[in-house]
C-alpha cells in the first residue's frame, strides 16, 4: 500500500495542501482489497495540487489474527510516520492521532450498524466516515463493506463487484453486432432460396439413375415417364445361387407407382441445414412399385424350381440290401427376402441377385449309420417265422425290405416304420387254410318250415396281435414266433337266429317268360339273395346286396331293353328278379325303399308294379318295418323265377289296378340291317295307376292305402332297311343317357 507524503512541496509545511494530504491518507487507509492491496492519497483539488508530488511512502497493511475478519473501512489507517526535522511534525502528529480516533469511533458505528441490518435482514445504512457511501469497488482501487466478506475477508463468487455480464462489453457488444449480421444475411439467403426453389424438386435428387434435382416438377415427371416408360416390359436378369434366371416385371405383376414415387421424392425441404447439405451431394430415390399380388406369388412358384432341397439321410434297399443315404445341406431361396428385393429393385437396372438360405437337415450322419448298423442290417440278416396252426408262414429278406422304412424323428435321428398291410400281404396266404371263417346262422326250408342253421364261429389270425413281435424279432438271434389268433363272431348268431320270429310265409310272387341266358343271369342272382336276412328295421338293396354283376361274378351277355329298343348287356334279365322281388316285397305289406319302373312296359310285367335296376345307377330297395326278421328264399326253374319272404305275417295285402288312360302312338325308326338292328312292332303307351291297401290280419282294418301312378312312353316300331337302300331321317323319342330306359 502506498500513501502519498503529508509534506507540501519544497519543503513547505502547516499549509492548507497538508490538511487535504491528511484528509486523502485517512479515506485511503479505508481501502479493503486483498491483504497485498495498496492504499495511495487521494489527489487534492487540481487549484490546490502543488507544481510537483512528493515521493510517495509505502506502508503494510495491518496484520490480522488467524480466524479474525479483516475490518475493511472501519479499520483505522497506519499512522504515517513524521520526521523529527519537520516544522509542523507534532502539530500533524496530534491531528492523525485525533483523526484516527474519530475513524475509530466511526468504524464501530458502523459495524454495529450492519450487525443490526443483518440480523433485520435489510442492508446497512448507507454513509462513510466522510459522509460517502459504503460499498464494494473494483479491484482497481474500490472498496467493499465489512458486510461484503466472506470469512476470511474474501470477495464471494470470486467475482469482482460491479463489473457486469460479458456482452455489456465492448467487446460482447461488438460480438453480437457481428453475429446479428451473419444471421440477417443466412436469413435473408434462406428465404430468398426458398422461394426461388418453390416447385421444383428438392437438389441432388436421382431416381433410377436420372438427375432431376432443382428441375421444376412437371419437367421432371415427364422426364422420369419419358425414361423408364416401357421398363416394366424389358427382360430382368435373376441370379439365385449359381442358377440363372429371368422375369419381365410386367409379367410379374410389378409396375411404376408415379404417386408413390413422387411421395418418396417429396417435397423441399425446410430444415436449412438439408438445404444447405443438398448443394454439395446427392440423393438416390428409388421406384416406388405398383405390385399384382397373385402375379408375384406365381413368379417366386415359378423360381422355387432352382431351389435345391435337402437330402435327408435314410437307408434304402438296394435288392434287400440295406443302403446308407447321408444327409446332403440343400439350399432354398428367401422367399420373403425374394419378395422384397423384386419390389424394391426391379427398376435398378441391373441383374438381381435373390436371397438363398440353407435348407435344414433333419437327420445327422451319425443317425444314419447307427439305425443301418443297429437296425436295418440285423434286420435283413436271415427269415423271420410265425408258426401258425398245422403251418408256418416265412417273411423273407427281400421282403422285409419291402415292410421297413425310415424316417426322421424330428430330433435328428431315424425313425423305423412298419408296413403291416404289406406284411400281411406276404403272411396272410400262408396262413389262410389255418383259419375259420366266420358263418352268420340262417335258415332252410324243411317240410314247409323255416329252421335254422346254426352260425359258425370264426378262428382267425390277428394280424396286429401278431406283428407286434415283428420289432423284437428283426434285431434278434432267435428269428421265429407263434402267430396269434382270436374268435371272430359270426355277424347272426344262432341265438340271435332263433329270436327272429321267422316262422311262415308273408309274401311271395313269381314271374316267367325269360329264357336262355337271361334265365342264366336270373339263376345267378337268386342264388346269391337266397338265404338273406333282414333284421327289424333294416333295409335291403339289391345292388349293395350283390354287388358288381358283371362276367367275374357268373353273369353272362343278354338281352336289354336299351331307349325302347331290344338291345344286348352283361347281366340281362336281373330286371325279371327285381320286379320279382319288388312283388314279394310288395304283398308282405314291407315299406317300398325306392323302385323305378320300366320307361316302356313290358307285358310279362303287372302294370305300375314292376321294377327296373342299373348296375351302379337304379337300384331297388325295401324296409323291414316289421318287429320280427325277414328271410328272402329265391329259386329258379327253366322258365319261372320265384321270390318268397319268411317271418311273421300280420298283414294281409290286396292290389287294386286301375284302367290305363291318356294312350300314346309310337313313333317308327328305321335303322340299317345288322346286329344293331331288331325289328319290333312297338307298342302305345299309357298312363295308369296301383293302389295298395294294407289291413290288419287279424281284426280286417284297414291299416293304410297307397297309390302310385305310372306313365309308360310308347315302345317305337323299328324297321331294318337293306344296307344298299338309302337311310331315312327319321325322329325318334330316345331320351340322352338311357340309364333309366334299361332293362338289365
Amino acid at each position: 500500500m502506498t500513501s502519498e507524503s503529508s509534506a507540501g512541496r519544497n519543503g513547505r509545511s502547516g499549509k492548507p495542501g497538508g490538511e487535504v494530504g491528511l484528509r486523502r491518507l485517512l479515506e485511503s487507509n479505508r481501502i479493503a482489497d486483498a491483504p497485498t492491496a495498496q492504499f495511495r492519497a487521494q489527489q487534492p483539488p487540481e487549484s490546490q495540487r502543488p507544481e510537483a508530488d512528493p515521493p510517495t511512502t509505502a506502508y503494510p497493511r495491518p496484520a490480522v489474527a488467524p480466524g479474525a475478519e479483516w475490518p475493511g473501512d472501519s479499520t483505522p489507517t497506519v499512522p504515517l510516520s513524521t520526521s523529527a526535522s519537520h516544522p509542523d511534525s507534532q502539530a500533524q502528529a496530534q491531528a492523525q492521532a485525533q483523526a484516527q480516533a474519530q475513524a475509530q469511533a466511526q468504524a464501530q458505528a458502523q459495524a454495529q450498524a450492519q450487525a443490526q441490518a443483518q440480523a433485520q435482514g435489510s442492508p446497512a445504512a448507507p454513509g462513510g466516515p466522510l459522509g460517502r457511501r459504503e460499498g464494494p469497488r473494483d479491484a482497481a482501487g474500490g472498496r467493499w463493506g465489512a458486510a461484503g466478506r466472506g470469512p476470511n475477508g474474501n470477495r464471494p463468487g470470486g467475482k469482482r463487484p460491479g463489473t457486469g455480464p460479458w456482452w455489456k462489453t465492448p467487446e460482447g457488444k461488438r460480438a453480437g453486432i457481428i453475429a446479428g449480421a451473419v444471421f440477417a444475411v443466412a436469413g435473408l439467403a434462406y428465404l430468398t432460396d426458398t422461394a426461388m426453389s418453390a416447385g421444383e424438386v428438392p437438389r441432388g435428387v436421382i431416381v433410377a439413375g436420372i438427375d432431376i434435382g432443382g428441375m421444376d416438377v412437371d419437367a421432371a415427371d415427364a422426364r422420369l415417364r419419358s425414361a423408364l416408360e416401357g421398363r416394366d416390359a424389358q427382360e430382368v436378369g435373376l441370379h439365385l445361387g449359381d442358377a440363372r434366371d429371368s422375369m419381365v416385371p410386367a409379367a410379374a405383376g410389378l409396375g411404376v407407382d408415379w404417386d408413390g414415387t413422387w411421395d418418396r421424392i417429396g417435397g423441399q425441404p425446410l430444415n436449412p441445414l438439408t438445404r444447405l447439405v443438398s448443394l454439395f451431394g446427392t440423393r438416390e430415390v428409388r421406384v416406388a412399385s405398383t405390385v399384382d399380388g397373385a402375379a408375384l406369388d406365381r413368379q417366386l412358384d415359378a423360381l422355387q424350381t432352382h431351389d435345391r432341397p435337402t437330402v435327408e439321410g435314410a437307408i434304402r434297399f438296394d435288392n434287400g440290401r440295406p443302403v446308407a443315404v447321408p444327409p446332403a445341406t440343400g439350399r432354398v431361396m428367401d422367399r420373403p427376402e425374394a419378395r422384397t428385393v423384386l419390389i424394391e429393385h426391379w427398376m435398378d437396372g441391373e441383374s438381381l441377385i435373390l436371397p438363398m438360405v440353407p435348407a435344414p437337415v433333419a437327420v445327422t450322419t451319425e443317425a444314419v449309420d447307427r439305425a443301418l448298423r443297429e437296425i436295418a442290417q440285423p434286420a435283413v440278416s436271415g427269415d423271420i417265422v410265425f408258426k401258425g396252426k398245422g403251418r408256418d408262414a416265412v417273411l423273407t429278406p427281400a421282403q422285409i425290405a419291402t415292410v421297413l422304412s425310415f424316417t426322421s424323428d424330428g430330433q435328428g435321428g431315424l425313425a423305423v416304420n412298419y408296413d403291416q398291410n404289406a406284411a400281411i400281404a406276404a403272411l396272410e396266404p400262408q396262413l389262410k387254410e389255418s383259419e375259420i371263417e366266420p358263418k352268420d346262422a340262417t335258415f332252410e326250408i324243411s317240410g314247409g318250415k323255416p329252421t335254422v342253421v346254426p352260425a359258425v364261429i370264426g378262428d382267425k389270425v390277428d394280424w396286429p396281435k401278431t406283428l407286434e413281435q415283428l420289432p423284437a424279432l428283426l434285431v434278434a438271434t432267435q428269428r421265429s414266433a407263434p402267430a396269434v389268433y382270436a374268435k371272430v363272431d359270426p355277424k347272426l348268431t344262432t341265438e340271435a337266429a332263433e329270436k327272429l320270429g321267422i316262422i311262415e310265409p308273408m309274401g311271395e310272387f313269381s314271374t316267367g317268360g325269360f329264357t336262355g341266358p337271361s334265365g342264366v343271369n336270373i339263376a345267378v342272382v337268386a342264388a346269391k339273395v337266397n338265404g338273406a336276412v333282414v333284421k327289424p328295421g333294416d333295409t335291403f338293396s339289391l345292388n349293395e346286396f350283390t354287388g358288381p354283376r358283371g362276367i367275374a361274378e357268373g353273369y353272362v351277355e343278354s338281352g336289354i331293353i336299351d331307349h325302347g329298343r331290344p338291345s344286348t348287356a352283361v347281366g340281362g334279365g336281373i330286371s325279371q328278379f327285381a320286379t320279382t322281388l319288388y312283388n314279394a316285397a310288395y304283398f308282405a305289406g314291407l315299406e317300398d325303399a325306392g323302385h323305378t319302373e320300366h320307361s316302356y312296359y313290358i307285358s310279362r310285367y303287372p302294370a305300375a308294379r314292376e321294377a327296373t335296376v342299373f348296375d351302379g345307377a337304379i337300384d331297388l330297395a325295401f324296409r323291414n318295418n316289421t318287429e320280427t326278421g325277414v328271410y328272402i328264399e329265391a329259386f329258379t326253374t327253366s322258365s319261372q323265377v320265384t321270390v318268397r319272404l319268411w317271418g311273421t305275417k300280420t298283414v294281409n295285402v290286396e292290389s287294386i289296378t286301375g284302367e290305363r288312360t291318356k294312350p300314346t302312338e309310337p313313333e317308327t325308326i328305321t335303322l340299317p340291317e345288322g346286329d344293331d338292328c331288331i325289328a319290333t312292332q312297338g307298342a302305345p303307351g299309357f298312363t295308369i295307376s296301383d293302389t295298395r291297401v294294407i289291413t290288419d290280419r287279424a281284426t280286417g282294418a284297414e291299416i293304410s292305402r297307397t297309390t302310385r301312378t305310372v306313365k309308360y312312353d310308347p315302345i317305337p316300331v323299328v324297321k331294318c332297311e337293306p344296307k344298299d337302300e338309302p337311310e331315312k331321317a327319321t325322329e325318334t323319342s330316345e331320351s340322352a343317357g338311357g340309364s333309366d330306359d334299361s332293362d338289365e
